[in-house]
């Protein structure tokens, strides 16, 4: 007599749902109440596509930075929408370090650099920076804010700052390819977009960036 199939988890009635509702409130809920992040974590790593879709859904909701190295790895996963889904949960993350008082640092930041308010998002950044050394998003933002200021050797030792802290950090990977245009190194810059595409195969503008610096440093 065959084996009768496994049973779905509960996790995939929770996420065909919310894509019906898209009540995330109504989701989280119900997750947090039956799942533990160990076992979301579990289920992202090695259940079907619908599971994992629901699972790395879940951890960019609940969970911390802890779950950084997970996602990381979930943004090569073979199904596209856990792609797209790990690489919107993992920036939640990286907005998740540090203390309550200190992630609301961080958005004051964030909301200064989209505001154009450069100086002041630097003049914040660096207080947080001495504040909590090892947040790799404070270094980031600090980057964003001097790269628009045209301080791009400063911005490009931010961004390695951050990826220092962050190897997932893909973003500051990319920016340090910019800077890096920006102080007339094309080969350096193409040696970034190439580290950027490893950490986060989906970023079709970055491939096309290399494409192209590719061909003008063959036609030298």
């Amino acid at each position: 007599m065959s084996a009768a199939p496994a049973k779905a988890p509960l996790l995939d009635a929770f996420y065909q749902r919310y894509l019906t509702d898209e009540t995330s409130a109504r989701f989280v809920a119900e997750v947090s109440r039956h799942y533990t992040l160990g076992t979301l974590a579990r289920l992202a790593a090695g259940g079907s596509r619908i599971t994992r879709r629901a699972a790395v859904l879940s951890i960019g909701f609940l969970g911390d930075f802890r779950c950084n190295e997970l996602l990381g790895r979930a943004l090569h996963d073979h199904d596209r929408v856990v792609r797209l889904l790990a690489e919107n949960g993992i920036r939640e993350l990286w907005y998740r370090d540090g203390s309550e008082q200190q992630q609301h640092q961080l958005q004051s930041i964030i909301r200064f650099n989209n505001s154009f308010r450069y100086d002041q998002a630097a003049r914040e950044a660096t207080r947080l920076i001495q504040e909590v050394d090892g947040f790799a998003e404070a270094w980031n933002q600090r980057a964003i804010a001097l790269y628009q200021m045209e301080r791009y050797s400063e911005s490009l030792n931010d961004c390695r700052e951050a990826v220092e802290r962050n190897p997932h950090h893909f973003p500051a990977v990319v920016g340090m390819g910019h800077c890096y245009l920006e102080l007339y190194d094309a080969v350096a810059a193409l040696d970034c977009f190439r580290l950027a595409l490893t950490l986060n195969p989906d970023m079709e503008n970055v491939r096309a960036q290399v494409g192209y610096l590719q061909r003008t440093l063959e036609g030298r």
